[in-house]
């Protein structure tokens, strides 16, 4: 599976792979397609809590 996420790294270490030089890697394994999703997804339910977060103290001001 070709990761565009994957070639757009800023190391930030999101828990994708990069090989040693610090390349991206391009296919990964299902197991790790696996894992890199199910951590992208809490990301981004952690992402919407705080957009939730930030709506409701824009409408108490």
């Amino acid at each position: 599976m070709y990761n565009h996420e994957e070639t757009a790294c800023c190391c930030h270490n999101h828990g994708h792979g990069h090989y040693p030089g610090h390349y991206p890697r391009r296919f990964l394994t299902k197991e790790e397609q696996i894992e890199h999703l199910t951590k992208y997804k809490e990301w981004l339910q952690n992402e919407a809590k705080g957009i939730d977060e930030a709506i409701a103290n824009l409408k108490e001001a």
